[in-house]
Formats: structure tokens, sequence, C-alpha cells
């Protein structure tokens, strides 16, 4: 009986042991991953003739060297060196001297016929490209395209039977997976690190490098300069994101590293193994986030969309019907969740293509029908200058103002509003200038001076203000408080 007993509690104890071992997580082990994946991904490195620039204590064949020169913050960055270079005939001679190492990074080929994906800045100005492979391989690529916007790069090898990679799908990836990256960090070749997908959909600024309102992967997996180009693996060995950037104050990684998604990548790649060049769409409106206090003023239940600012004159918006002062909330039945979000999804409709807006306007929902147009580098300047006269006495708002002139009206191409002649008090603490014209209150549209004021006497001192101002640079939304 006792020799029973002790069989069952030992049995009882070896399955709690066995059932307290089975709920523990288990670290993943990415050996397996990157030794099948991992000859997929290449080094990179190029030369140049392009003009020298200095940085104090590094020299160009320095791997940081690279880093320093692109995320130098402006005031910092390198000037070229002082005397011009010229030839015999007395030109200036860009590719003066010997090929010189220029910049190191890292790819990934996506077909067995020698395709490679890496970032834009990473080729940049290069004349010559050496691809190396983790067998020794080295070859020289050709560029099929490079795309500056997005930061994504497609450059091609003359070879057959190479391995290549599987792109995933970035967003089906959930916060907190393990995420992998290989690359040649400071140039050390097929360098691995892993962590996690710390966020989505990360907006950065325009300088960051790319410019395209990219909605980068944010990860705490250590990337370093050289890492740029390499691939983001997910569990599975699937690319889901281009290693592409770091947040760091020492140029060194710091805890906090950002990557392309491959849903948006794979689109510019498409594009550039196709045409070498990538097409984008426009509608020619100029837009910005919608804040707690617009939304309450403008009466929209959540802080969704993309309020527009100004609409350039013949666009395809124009055209359509959009008007200052829409709140763009959707794009064909999708959700628009900011105004980065907006113009991610417009540039990647195809020019030629109709979209369906649903926009927000005057406290009423209504859908129009646009042509998209395509996108080009290009900017407006906008000047104007007007006279001032008699100023009205300040109101709720602590603005004075007065009726717009007609050479005013013409120079701003508006036909309605008042000018700004005086600020002060909440007004002045959001920015609004003498010069400005209100366009706009909450919902109501400003014809002149009479009904600005009908409008300002009927605000509720406990709900916020959103006023559509222009001025010589544009059409903005200004939010503040009636004053008592």
């Amino acid at each position: 009986m006792q020799i029973l007993k002790a069989f069952l509690v030992g049995a009882a104890l070896a399955l709690g042991a066995a059932s307290q071992a089975q709920a523990q997580p288990v670290l993943p082990n990415f050996a397996d991953l990157v030794e099948k994946h991992g000859p997929a991904v290449v080094n990179i490195r190029t030369e140049t003739r392009s003009q020298r620039t200095q940085i104090p204590g590094l020299s160009e064949d320095d791997p940081m060297f690279e880093f320093f020169r692109r995320f130098m913050p402006p005031e910092q960055r390198p000037q070229p060196r002082g005397r011009n270079d010229r030839n015999e005939k007395g030109d200036k001679d860009e590719r003066r001297g010997p090929l010189r190492p220029f910049g190191l990074g890292s790819g990934f080929v996506i077909s067995a016929d020698g395709y490679i994906v890496t970032n834009a800045h990473v080729i940049e100005n290069a004349e010559v490209i050496h691809v190396r492979f983790t067998d020794k391989r080295e070859m020289k690529a050709k560029v099929i395209g490079a795309d500056k916007r997005s930061d994504v790069a497609l450059v091609k090898v003359e070879a057959t039977n190479l391995p290549f990679l599987k792109l995933g799908d970035s967003n089906a990836t959930r916060v907190g997976e393990w995420v992998v990256a290989i690359g040649s960090p400071f140039g050390f070749a097929n360098s691995v690190t892993a962590g996690i997908l710390s966020a989505k959909s990360r907006d950065l600024p325009a300088d960051s490098g790319a410019s395209d309102a990219v909605p980068f992967l944010q990860t705490d997996v250590a990337v370093n300069p050289g890492n740029s180009g390499g691939p983001l693996f997910n569990l599975r060995g699937e690319v889901i994101g281009i290693n592409s950037q770091i947040f760091s104050r020492t140029g060194s990684y710091a805890g906090i590293s950002f990557a392309i998604p491959i849903d948006y990548a794979a689109s510019v790649i498409d594009q550039l193994r196709k045409s070498g060049k990538v097409t984008r769409g426009r509608i020619g409106v100029a837009i910005a986030n919608v804040t707690r206090d617009l939304a309450d003023s403008l009466g929209l239940p959540k802080t969704d969309g993309a309020a527009v600012g100004s609409v350039e004159e013949d666009s395809p918006a124009a055209k359509a019907g959009v008007e200052v002062g829409d709140v763009i909330l959707r794009i064909d039945g999708r959700t628009v969740e900011s105004s980065a979000d907006l113009s991610r999804t417009i540039r990647a409709v195809r020019p030629g293509q109709k979209v369906t807006v649903s926009v927000w306007r005057a406290g009423k929902m209504r859908d129009i029908t646009i042509l998209v147009g395509e996108f080009k580098e290009e900017d407006a300047a906008r000047t104007a200058q007007g006279t001032k006269k008699e100023t009205a006495k300040p109101g709720k708002l602590g603005l004075a103002v007065t009726e717009v002139s007609a050479d005013r009206r013409k120079a701003l191409k508006v036909t309605g509003g008042v000018e700004v002649e005086a600020v002060d008090g909440a007004s002045l603490a959001a920015g609004i200038e003498p010069g400005d014209v209100i366009l706009r209150v909450n919902n109501v549209d400003i014809k002149d001076l009479k009904g600005y004021n009908e409008a300002v006497a009927k605000l509720d001192a406990k709900r916020p203000v959103a006023l559509l101002v222009r001025d010589e640079n544009g059409t903005r939304f200004v939010t503040l408080r009636a004053e008592e």
C-alpha cells in the first residue's frame, strides 16, 4: 500500500513538473533561420569619384563616415572641400581623380537571377557597386532603379541559381513579435541581431531620409551603420522590412531602429524592376492632422482624417470639387487615420485611376470621385501683398479684423473672409498674425465682416473654436478657445 502511495505521489509530482515546464515560455532559436536564409543576404561596398567631404576625426574609408555624412544635423553636416578641381580646359570636372571607397551597406537577393534590394542611400552617388556573398564570391552590380522618396533601390548582378528570400506580409505582423536582422554593421558581414517589433506605422521627419510618409516599423533590434538595406525577418524566415534608420544621439545603436515595411516597399520594387522608376499618384491638396480641438469644433466624433488646408488650382482635387476646410475621412471606404496615411494611400494609386473620397464639410458627409493625377517633384512659391483698412473692435477671439481688399483677395485667391489687423490673447498664443485672412469659423464660411461677427457671437466659450486661416504660405486650421 505504501509503495502504491509513493508511486502515485511521485507520478503527481512528475506531472506537475512537466506541466510547469510546459507553461514556461521558451526563447526562440534563430540558428536554423540564419543557416537557411543568411546566404541570400549580401554585403554592399561602393566606390565613387564624387567631390570629397571632410568629417573631423574620421577617414573616408571608415564605415562611420557615410553614416555621419548622412545623419548629422544640417548645421553640422560636412561641406565640400574648398577648391574646385578643374580639368585642362578649365571646366569643373566632377569625375577627376581615381575611384575611392565611399560607403558600406547591406542588401538581400529576391530572385535567383540576381535582383538585389537595398536602400537608395546605400548606393547614392556610387559609380561602382561591389556585392559580396557569404561564400566569398564578389560581383559588380548595376543599378536597375533607385527611389529616394522611399529610400528603396534595386540592383542586379549577372548570376544564376542564387539563394533568394521570400517577401512576407508586414501588415500581418503584431507588435511584440520576435524579429531578426542580418547585415553588415561597421563592415562586419552577415552579423545577426534579434529583438521584437516595438511599434508599427511610425512617421519620421521628412529630412530623415525617406520623404514619402513611409509607415516605418520600429524595433529594438541592434542596427548600426552598415546594416542599411539589409532584411528584417519574422520567425518564418520571411522578409517583413528593409532596415533603414536608427534613432541615436551618438551615431551608434541606442535601442531604437526603423525598417521600411515590405508591403510598402514591394510596390516600389515592382515598379523599379519593370521600368526603373516609380510613378506616384497625387490629388493636389495640402493637408494636416485633425487635432482633438479641431474635431470637437467641427463636430467630428474622432480625430481620424486629414484636414484640407489648400487646394491647388486645376488639380485633380479642385476639378472634382474638394474645398479648403474639408476633412477627408475615407478613401474608397477605407478610414484615413492621419494626413500621412492619406499621403501614402494616394501615392500608391496609379495615375489615371479614380478614387472616392468621403469628406466632412459644414457638418455633413459627402462623397467625391477624383481622377488621380501623377505626382511630380516641384515646389510652389506663393507671394502676396495687401493694404490695411480701418480696424474693427476686438471680439471674443482677441482678433481685430477688417474687410479684405480686392487686391488681397486676388493675391490670396480667395472670394471672402476677413483680414486680421491686430492679435491678442488666445489667438496670439495660437499663432495667428496680422495679415492672416479668416475664411471659416468652425463650420461657417465667412464672406465678410458681418458674417464673421455673427459667427463669433454664437461661439460657446466652453468649446474649442476652429479657424480656417490663409496667408502667403497657404491655408491652415488653427484651434483655440473663445474668451468669456
